[in-house]
């Protein structure tokens, strides 16, 4: 009998795998319904410690809200203390206004199929956001255009384990700054199916994705259901900009989803320490769901988290480091606590190409989330350098490893296929293979994750194959489904309406490239 050493692919080996991968795939799900633990890193004790050092945050040095005396307002009347532009929140306060914010909300997507659901034991895979360039093999990094941005919506749409459209894939910088936000938004209705993201560049542009979404939906449904959500930032430390409450007030009020996420680099944004980091993102966080409940109780909202270290000999971002692993452990366990989705990131990384550092980085930076219990994981694919790059062979790498993490927290199943005593049973010998039993065939096409990107070969194969890297072969795939990509359908009257709105709100204003 040959060893495993001596055995080489066949060409009928190679004919069925490319049947494989030819083969219809099967209907994804709509999102994960997760069927393993979260994992917990501290006590009761601990969490306490914690939010104690939030509450002593907000109440003596408060937060600052720049430009928005409204949204002072607001907090006054409900409880708060205003010394100018900065309100202090006695302890309690703020407990008691985010306790209306539901902990699991449905976001709409067009496709009903794919309407997802926030909160809960269900996770949200969704792009990278937000990046000003992009990079593939061919054209290398370059400024994102709006070509770009839709053929990465193209892609998100068809991956079967990104189960979100997103927001700004990247930015489309042929289009001037104040209009692009419409032909983003139509890219996401036209170009896919999936639930998707809105502007939160400004208030009026939040209200532009409102009334689009309207329009795709249509008045009374957007009333009465979330079907868009914004994404904003808290400028830590401890300061919320008018725009961005603004803007929060905006989506709030008309029901529809709102994310508020710090941003928190231990060492500058932040104090150093995990756990002073930790209690200032808690209390960010809060602020901007408290917000939301002020505006409209009930509002969906997500408890955002976006804290990682810093390399403190240049000043730059780092990921994948255990110190923010720890953090995000924390801060699942805070947002259960206090009854909140959580959004969290990605798959992120320092490294300015597809390498071992970036797969390194973004495993040991998604993982985490995916542990801690995240809902909506922005930042699941593309990302390079920073935040700065959308990569388009990254995209597909990481697509990829979505689907294995959809597939570990699945779970494993303990049924009676799952144990196989069957297999056992049509064997004629002790010790002969389980290659051939019908056990095997009825679950070898799905039972096991299989890769579109790595290469499992024999060496000689590979060559043979062309000896490409796991990038060059996510160049071809990328490159691959583009050609193949076909757009759902939408109704031709709801197209051209939104097309009317995009051109009468282009022309009501001149273009601004800054």
């Amino acid at each position: 009998m040959n060893s495993n050493n001596n055995i080489r692919p066949t060409r009928n080996s190679r004919r069925r795998r490319q049947a494989r991968h030819a083969a219809p795939a099967k209907e994804a799900a709509a999102y994960i319904q997760r069927q393993i633990p979260h994992y917990n890193l501290l006590s009761d004790e601990g969490l306490e410690a914690i939010e104690h050092h939030a509450e002593v945050i907000l109440h003596e040095f408060g937060i600052q809200f720049r430009d928005d005396p409204e949204t002072v307002r607001l907090f006054v009347e409900a409880g708060a203390e205003a010394k100018g532009d900065i309100v202090h929140f006695p302890p309690g306060l703020i407990r008691k206004l985010v306790a209306t914010a539901p902990a699991e909300f449905t976001q709409h997507a067009r496709n009903s199929a794919r309407t997802v659901q926030i909160g809960g034991n269900n996770t949200v895979l969704v792009p990278a956001y937000g990046s000003p360039f992009v990079f593939d093999l061919e054209k290398g990094r370059r400024y994102g255009a709006l070509e770009d941005f839709q053929n990465l919506v193209k892609l998100a749409y068809m991956s079967p384990y990104l189960h979100h459209s997103g927001g700004t894939i990247c930015e489309p910088v042929d289009i001037p700054v104040n209009k692009r936000h419409l032909d983003m938004l139509y890219s996401h209705m036209r170009y896919s199916d999936k639930a998707y993201l809105g502007s939160i560049t400004s208030p009026e542009r939040a209200a532009d994705s409102i009334e689009m979404s309207k329009i795709l939906f249509g008045d009374e449904f957007v009333d009465n259901n979330c079907v868009v959500m914004g994404n904003v930032n808290a400028t830590s430390p401890l300061v919320f900009d008018g725009d961005v409450t603004r803007v929060i007030r905006t989506y709030a009020a008309a029901g529809q989803g709102m994310i508020i996420c710090p941003f928190v680099l231990g060492g500058a944004m932040g104090p150093v320490t995990p756990a002073g980091a930790v209690a200032q993102a808690h209390a960010e966080s809060l602020i901007g769901v408290a917000l939301t409940q002020i505006v409209r109780p009930g509002a969906p909202v997500i408890y955002g988290n976006f804290l990682t270290t810093m390399s403190l000999r240049n000043g730059s971002p780092t990921f994948g480091q255990p110190e923010a692993s720890l953090a995000y452990f924390a801060i699942g366990q805070l947002a259960r606590r206090a009854g909140l989705p959580l959004r969290c990131g990605g798959s992120f990384t320092s490294s300015k190409v597809s390498d071992f550092q970036a797969g390194q980085e973004s495993a040991d930076a998604l993982m985490p989330a995916l542990l801690s219990g995240a809902n909506f994981v922005l930042h699941s694919a593309g990302w390079l350098e920073g935040g700065l790059t959308m990569g388009y062979e990254k995209f597909m790498l990481d697509a990829n490893r979505l689907g294995m993490m959809a597939k570990m927290m699945g779970g494993m199943a303990l049924d009676d296929n799952a144990f196989g005593l069957d297999s056992y049973r049509q064997r004629t010998e002790h010790n002969e293979h389980f290659l051939g039993t019908a056990h095997t065939m009825a679950n070898y096409t799905d039972v096991f994750y299989e890769s579109n990107t790595a290469d499992a070969n024999s060496f000689e194969q590979w060559e043979i194959e062309g000896s490409k890297t796991a990038e060059q072969r996510a160049h071809d795939l990328f490159k691959k489904q583009l050609s193949e990509y076909q757009a759902p359908e939408i109704d031709p009257a709801v197209d051209e309406a939104l097309l009317d709105y995009i051109e009468k709100k282009k022309a009501s204003m001149p273009d601004r490239w800054y």
